[in-house]
């Protein structure tokens, strides 16, 4: 790594320590490495997670805040420069990016990834999102097939099943618009929650749904019952909240953005569309391991949208010994070395898994290294507990705090 790039990294870093206490950011070589690659320690991003845009708030399980790609993005590209994630999950990068005036291409072999990301480059005008949902009949009395009677109330349950349905048609016909694609996003993400403003009775945190048997228990514990909630007024509300902050250069950034982005649904290790050495930046993090289970987060959205929640899970990468991880990352960091130019930069968040016990970015330093990266340095981002780890019980180590552990390479420029 450069010194310009290490004076960048702890120079942001004693900048955004937002503690008195809180020690300045460190640079270590840990033995285990010969040595040789520098690891930058502090809380480089997290003090300033609340201030990431609005156009971000989409729930979605095992993702990262905007300001670790938003960090890179700066660091790393200029305006124009192409960013990929090969992992784009609920799109953090990709619309991060796209805010800030860089080209996008997104990967995902779950569609619920498009779905939830691809509307938010095309941001509508509510006053538009109002027109259309008046123009929708929301018939009394449709029923899923399926129960969901312990999630919804059954005038609520009718409206979204109205919806579906406009929707499928929409998209049977090769009619469906940015408006449509718009709603469906929203719906998409307000189908459960915790507050009013979702659709359901109260339920777990919003990045998934609960299983009926789970929900019943629930709702049996709290001794409550699906009140009614209007789709159409919670709808509004949400996209209302999504580009309530937005500024005007963002709205063009990400209407221009959407010109050229590219969305696709492979296995991150077989990208043909994408041109060797045409990659300038990657920003992502991959799956670890089998600590989330899609399938079952993801099957009502998986319902909504029309989706097989089972064969989806069956394409993730959900390998459950740190060998079988290791060999799919293998694979995709030499389609990565592909299509990166030369001279660009990977950066590559692993986190921890198995309660600390297993640091993958050991694993993927060599990997990367492998398929022909060089290893620029590793950034271990320490945050402070969270709420939502703490609504979910997780003790992430014994001093209370979780870490982002991020592994930067370059390709050479020969």
């Amino acid at each position: 790594m450069t010194r310009f790039l290490q004076e960048f990294i702890l120079d942001e870093g004693n900048n955004w320590s937002f503690s008195p206490d809180h020690k300045k950011a460190v640079i270590e070589y840990p033995a285990g490495f010969g040595g040789r690659i520098p690891f930058f320690i502090n809380e480089f991003w997290t003090a300033k997670q609340r201030q990431a845009s609005s156009i971000h708030e989409i729930s979605y399980r095992a993702c990262f805040k905007a300001q670790l790609p938003r960090f890179f993005i700066n660091l790393l590209t200029e305006p124009g420069d192409l960013v990929y994630d090969p992992f784009s999950g609920r799109g953090t990068t990709l619309i991060e990016a796209a805010l800030l005036g860089r080209k996008v291409i997104a990967n995902d072999v779950n569609p619920l990834s498009a779905i939830l990301a691809r509307p938010r480059l095309g941001v509508p005008k509510i006053d538009d999102i109002k027109f259309r949902l008046a123009e929708l009949d929301f018939a009394r009395g449709l029923k899923a097939d399926l129960d969901l009677s312990m999630f919804y109330h059954p005038v609520t349950e009718a409206e979204i099943i109205a919806l579906r349905n406009y929707l499928r048609q929409r998209k049977a016909e090769n009619a469906e618009d940015d408006l449509d694609r718009w709603l469906r996003m929203v719906a998409t993400n307000r189908l459960t929650g915790h507050s009013s403003g979702f659709f359901s009775v109260y339920t777990l945190p919003p990045n998934q749904a609960v299983s009926p048997e789970r929900q019943k228990k629930i709702n049996l514990k709290r001794n409550q019952s699906p009140e009614y909630r209007n789709v159409k007024e919670i709808i509004v509300r949400k996209t209302a909240s999504l580009v309530k902050h937005l500024k005007r250069e963002e709205m063009g950034n990400l209407k221009k953005a959407a010109q050229t982005a590219v969305f696709l649904e492979h296995d991150a290790a077989a990208t043909p569309e994408i041109k060797s050495n045409s990659v300038s930046r990657t920003v992502t993090s991959p799956p670890f391991l089998d600590i989330v289970q899609y399938s079952k987060d993801n099957w009502l959205r998986c319902w909504f949208n029309g989706l097989d929640s089972a064969a989806i899970e069956k394409r993730l990468t959900m390998a459950k010994t740190v060998e079988a991880w290791s060999e799919a990352m293998g694979r995709v960091f030499l389609e990565l070395f592909r299509i990166t130019v030369a001279g660009g930069w990977v950066v590559f968040e692993v986190g921890e898994v198995r309660k600390g016990k297993i640091k993958l970015e050991e694993y993927v330093i060599d990997l990367g290294e492998k398929a022909g990266f060089s290893c620029a340095g590793v950034l271990i981002n320490r945050q402070s507990f969270t709420k939502t780890a703490n609504i979910w019980g997780v003790n992430n180590n014994s001093q209370g705090t979780n870490t982002n552990r991020i592994v930067l390479f370059q390709k050479s420029m020969v």
